[in-house]
Parts: C-alpha cells; structure tokens; sequence
C-alpha cells in the first residue's frame, strides 16, 4: 500500500527546517568532485538525514537510496529515491530554482514522487492518477501542454555544459529546432513541464535521485520521461521529459537519427 499524501508532506515540512534558514545565508560548500565542481553543503546533508530519519521510523522495511548518505536496501520492494537539495548549485547562488525530491520506487517502478521548493512555497506532488501544485496551502492539479510540435516548443536543459563531446551535437539537434531554448533551473524544469509552462527538458548524466521524484510528476499530469533511447528513465542517464506522447516522439527521432 503506497503512503498518504500526507506523509511526502511531512517529508517537506522536515527538509525546509534545515535548508530554508541556510537559504541565502553564508555556508560551508565542499567540493564532491576531484576534477571540475560538484557542491554540497551542509543544508544538503542535514536534509537527507532528517528526511531518511523519517522514512526509516515510518517505513522501516523500505529500501532507500540517497545522494549524501548512501544506499540501504536497495532489492528491496518500495526503494525511497532522496535527492535533500536538487539544485545545490543554484542554492549557493541564492537562486529559488533548487528543490527537495523525493520519489518512492516499487519494483523499479517510479510511482510516487514530491519537488518542494519551500522559498516560494510551491509543492508539486504527483501518485497513481493525480499530479498537483500545492500553492501556500492552496491544492491545484497540473497538466502538461498538448499538441505543441517541436517547432513551437519551449525547451530548457540545465547548461550546455552538461553533455559530452559525443552528446553535444545530438543535444544541437533539438535545440535547433525548437522555438525557444533556455538554460537553469534543474528540478524545476521538469515541473514547469508538468505544469504546462514549458514543453521539454533534454539532459544527460543524471543519476536516479535526480529522477526519482520528477518521473511521476511528469507522467500524472500526462507527459512522457524516458531516456534518450526510449527506455526507463528511474536509473537516470540521458534524459527527455516532454508533454505529449506525440512530441516525445519527434524528439526520440531527432536523438536517435544517424
């Protein structure tokens, strides 16, 4: 049985206590990457530990799968999917585009998912037959655009910078195509699909807690998300988030095309 509503709510609750008081504030940023720049600060850390705190009081038998904390019991049937800041980037540069995701696999199978962006005090909330936006205490469902073709498309990937040199010309396929192209905002982009705003996010070498909790917003409120190639998006990789089936597949051909 998959968890209330209410319980990705307190998940919100416990995370927005430790990264909205660090939240423009002056923090300790550390460098996860030997060669070139991966942040993580303490706002990160703290946030998934409250976060699996509560998973693990909660749903004890549950696996969990982290960024900041490592793995536990990931053959596990319900897997919970923690990225505590997507976005940390943005979080040190006092930018609001940053979120809490959180996602709850079932055999594999993203089927529950939560982007919390608590500075502006939007929640997007997605499980088996509704995805919303929860507006300072206010509940509205979302719904992707629909019949948008790519040349009337708004597209966003986080930067240029993250494909390889191999991916990036794939990449400038799309890109060339589409009627507007805009770069940032990393989590928040994938709910600006869900929401109607934006028609697709093309990125690459992404991990699954990067995934995990954007997969169901996008397919409730009726897109598509997979990989590059078309397959399952919940391990991350090349990633294309669209809103409709029909553009998702001028997209897969463009990507795919030799």
């Amino acid at each position: 049985m998959l968890p209330d509503i209410s319980f990705l709510d307190a998940i919100a609750e416990a995370a927005a206590a430790e990264t909205l008081p660090r939240f423009r504030m002056s923090v300790a940023v550390d460098n996860k990457q030997a060669s070139g720049f991966d942040p993580v600060t303490e706002a990160d850390r703290a946030a998934e530990k409250a976060i699996r705190e509560l998973i693990s009081e909660r749903y004890p038998e549950h696996g969990i799968l982290g960024e900041e904390h490592g793995d536990v019991g990931l053959d596990r049937d319900y897997v919970w999917v923690i990225d505590p800041i997507d976005g940390t980037r943005a979080f040190i540069s006092g930018l609001p585009v940053w979120g809490t995701l959180v996602g709850l696999y079932h055999k594999g199978k993203a089927v529950m998912g939560m982007m919390d962006q608590p500075f502006t005090g939007e929640r997007f909330i997605a499980k088996p037959g509704e995805a919303m936006v929860r507006r300072h205490g206010l509940n509205s469902g979302i719904s992707t655009r629909k019949g948008v073709s790519l040349g009337q498309a708004i597209m966003m990937t986080t930067s240029p910078k993250i494909f390889s040199e191999a991916l990036a010309p794939v990449y400038q396929r799309v890109e060339d195509q589409v009627q507007l192209a805009r770069y940032g905002c990393d989590c928040y982009a994938y709910a600006m699909v869900a929401s109607g705003h934006i028609d697709l996010v093309v990125e690459a070498d992404l991990k699954p807690y990067d995934v995990g909790g954007l997969i169901p917003l996008v397919e409730q409120a009726g897109g598509v998300m997979t990989t590059w190639t078309g397959d399952s998006a919940e391990m991350g990789g090349t990633i294309v988030a669209s809103g409709s089936a029909a553009l998702h597949e001028e997209v897969l051909e463009l990507l795919n095309r030799n």
